[in-house]
């Protein structure tokens, strides 16, 4: 495999990984919350990312590399620490829906961080740009329902 084809199959697997951990997170908040509009979201959001995780997959693939098999170690520890906070009744919606905001933000940094490489090719570089469309996309859903959150506590 080229170095070229060895840096694009490494941006990609780092949004991989970030899809997976979107995946893992929105499944984990949706188990967390009560109200039926955030559960709803929640889901849809987990399946998208599943399917971001997939069409990054087959790109990684085409460029000869082997894709990462999980998702991060930061991405597993904040999805742990929203269940626990759930889990023992310490947590609000409103505090899940920020610690998923937050989540996002870090989504839309990777995305940014890949959108500034010059050398990915013109098919990569709109695949993630509508990702990345799709990440912020995301973040403001869950910003809105927090907002609603926050003005009935």
């Amino acid at each position: 495999m080229s170095d070229t084809n060895k840096h694009i199959v490494s941006v990609l697997n780092d949004l991989l990984e970030n899809a997976r951990d979107g995946e893992y997170g929105f499944k984990t908040c949706a188990e967390q919350v009560e109200t039926g509009s955030a559960k709803t979201l929640f889901a849809t959001r987990a399946s998208r990312c599943a399917e971001a995780a997939r069409e990054l997959e087959a790109l990684i693939r085409q460029f000869g590399g082997e894709p990462a098999s999980g998702g991060t170690a930061a991405g597993a520890l904040h999805r742990g620490w929203v269940q626990v906070k759930g889990s023992v009744g310490f947590d609000s919606e409103l505090s899940i829906l920020e610690s998923c905001e937050k989540g996002e933000d870090a989504a839309i940094a990777r995305y940014r961080k890949a959108l500034k490489e010059d050398d990915l090719p013109g098919d990569v570089r709109a695949l993630i740009e509508r990702q990345a469309a799709g990440a912020q996309q995301n973040h403001d859903q869950i910003r809105d329902l927090r907002n609603i959150a926050r003005a009935q506590d």
